[in-house]
């Protein structure tokens, strides 16, 4: 027996046991040996006007023998002779298909050859399932075949043997079961067909394997209830061809939208796709989707983002979370791009060309929802309903620093016109001397109509934005303006200031601060405003926590860490409210404490906040009304 050529067999243990992490992966990095192969001899009978040698002519067989507890899969590449076998395999790490690349580059690049490996530790993953590893090979052109073997770190054998056609072929003796890992698994048809359609459905050469069948049966053979017999077919698995390496005047929409549905597992048509392909300082290929709906857990700690890795038709990860921003993380699709992938080849290392690819797959997103806004407003108001909280969330999660990504892509219901608009529609609809974009935060458009202060500011003939979700005014916050215009909550206390209030307040001091002092730290101040309209009382807010960031910080973990809003009290000084304060601060001083208590409440009450004290206070309100 022969040793590896390393300094000791731990290395190969290391390779078995440590670098891969997924099982599965062994069929995979063995069908790509397999396209390497054949790769290399497709090129060679370009390379040397071979007849007889077109793609049509390959295939990689896959085959189980539950009996025998052996997995075959062979190839008719290239082959190897003995002195290729034990350089290719008895030599860890040392790749024959990356000396190949090295070798050939300009010229695969003219015949269109696709070799993938790169490392030359592919093939050892299969110890990871097999107990031993047969490799039958004859090299094209030869007549002489052998067989290398190995049951692992001990070493190796390589032996002359009789073999028809040239080609490889690899036998793994299946590993018995144990309680942690059942092996014979990867005995059985289902899963076969599963990891190759999953791994490798679009290596470019047939990949077949035996498939359980039944025959039709008659109708009268249907009556006798007799047994469906069934037969074995050789049949290809692999789609071979990916839908991103055609041209986009190839594909249908209706094999856009069926492989979204068929690999992302959603029922509806997307938004809209997006086929993209880049050559140049970064090169790839990809299919993007924006859905149309959010899946059941987006909103969750369970949800993954990440677009499907492949390089060269090879799938290395199912999400790479590095290619999207959060903000864009509803988007689904593939990418396919050669990059510098780790030893093993189940993630990417971090490289320049990654975070390029993901910058402009970042750009071409925000193109085509731009694109979507302005040429189907009703397909992206749908869309919006259900991402446009995560928009939202990007811009307040970088603290304004994506604001330049997004700001053009949210949208708010304006309470004037009952439907969503853009912020730049909001303002292109202002005065040049408007220095304000108003908004209130209510649940719906009905509850900010609701509020006291709204009924002024519509009759200013301003427009009113819906804050609707708990992260509106959080990332509004982070925007500070949007082109020279400031954004004003109708419930900050400076909105109902005027001078004419002014002076009333000023001719009332005594009794606002007496107010003031009922309430014993309640609110920072009790103010007239005569912008209620027909309102007797609500609650505004000074400062930069309004009333609606309170109730949402109030419901975090930490209670917002006692962050609590200015509280302004306000009161119509119109209402027939105020002259009843007024006569019980002129005839029972002390009486106006229950009537500042009920103000008080009240005005929680419309603006949305809890109520403290509701049973002592409702007790006030039915001794009042007693009396």
């Amino acid at each position: 027996m022969k040793s590896f050529k390393t300094q000791s067999k731990r290395v190969l243990d290391l390779m078995i046991n440590s670098i891969y992490t997924n099982k599965e992966i062994f069929l995979r990095e063995l069908i790509s040996n397999c396209s390497d192969a054949i790769d290399k001899l497709y090129y060679k009978g370009l390379k040397e006007g071979i007849s007889g040698l077109t793609r049509n002519d390959f295939a990689i067989t896959v085959t189980a023998d539950k009996q025998k507890r052996t997995l075959t899969i062979a190839d008719n590449g290239i082959g190897m002779t003995a002195e290729e076998l034990e350089n290719n395999l008895g030599t860890i790490a040392r790749s024959g298909s990356l000396a190949f690349k090295t070798e050939n580059a300009e010229e695969m690049k003219e015949g269109d050859i696709n070799v993938i490996g790169q490392f030359g530790v592919g093939f050892y993953s299969a110890f990871m399932i097999a107990e031993k590893i047969e490799v039958y090979s004859k090299s094209y052109g030869s007549s002489d075949a052998n067989l290398w073997v190995s049951e692992g770190a001990e070493g190796y054998d390589v032996i002359p043997c009789e073999m028809d056609g040239h080609g490889t072929k690899i036998v793994l003796h299946v590993k018995p079961d144990t309680e942690e890992d059942k092996f014979s698994t990867y005995l059985e048809e289902y899963q076969i067909r599963s990891l190759i359609k999953k791994y490798s459905d679009y290596i470019r050469y047939p990949i077949k394997t035996e498939v359980s069948k039944y025959k039709e049966q008659t109708e009268e053979e249907q009556k006798d209830g007799m047994p469906r017999e069934s037969y074995v077919e050789l049949e290809t698995l692999n789609s071979m061809t990916p839908l991103w390496k055609k041209n986009k005047s190839e594909v249908t929409e209706e094999e856009y939208d069926g492989f979204y549905k068929d690999t992302f597992f959603d029922y509806e048509k997307p938004a809209k796709h997006v086929h993209v392909s880049v050559e140049g300082n970064v090169s790839y290929k990809a299919i993007l989707y924006i859905p149309t709906k959010a899946p059941f857990n987006y909103y969750s700690k369970n949800y993954e983002k990440g677009l499907k890795l492949y390089t060269d038709g090879v799938l290395i990860t199912e999400k790479c979370a590095e290619l999207l921003p959060d903000y864009f993380s509803f988007v689904k699709g593939v990418v396919d791009s050669e990059l510098s992938l780790n030893i093993s080849r189940e993630t990417i290392q971090q490289s320049r060309q990654l975070k390029l690819i993901g910058a402009n797959i970042e750009k071409k997103i925000k193109s085509e929802l731009l694109d979507l806004l302005k040429n189907d407003r009703e397909k992206y108001e749908e869309f919006y309903k259900s991402f446009g909280m995560q928009l939202k969330y990007g811009i307040y999660q970088s603290y304004g620093m994506n604001k330049d990504t997004l700001i053009d892509l949210i949208m708010f219901k304006s309470v004037k016109e009952g439907k969503f608009v853009t912020l730049k529609e909001y303002t292109e609809a202002l005065k040049e001397e408007d220095k304000f974009i108003y908004y209130g935060t209510a649940k719906t458009v009905e509850a900010v109509k609701s509020l006291p202060q709204c009924e002024g500011i519509l009759d200013k003939g301003y427009d009113i934005l819906c804050f609707s979700d708990d992260v509106d005014e959080f990332a509004i916050k982070m925007l500070g303006e949007y082109l020279g215009k400031t954004f004003k909550n109708i419930l900050s206390e400076d909105v109902s200031s005027s001078e004419a209030d002014d002076k009333l307040n000023l001719e009332n001091k005594g009794i606002l601060e007496e107010i003031a002092n009922c309430l014993d730290g309640k609110v920072a101040k009790v103010k007239l405003a005569s912008s209620l309209k027909t309102r007797p009382v609500s609650l505004s807010s000074e400062g930069e926590i309004s009333l609606e960031m309170e109730k949402v910080l109030s419901q975090m973990p930490n209670g917002g860490e006692g962050l609590k809003a200015n509280k302004v009290l306000e009161i119509n000084p119109d209402h027939a409210i105020f002259e009843k304060l007024k006569k019980v601060y002129v005839e029972n001083k002390d009486g106006l404490k229950d009537y500042a208590e009920i103000l008080y409440f009240s005005a929680r009450l419309v603006s949305g906040l809890s109520v403290e004290d509701s049973l002592e206070t409702t007790d006030k309100i039915i001794e009042l009304i007693a009396k």
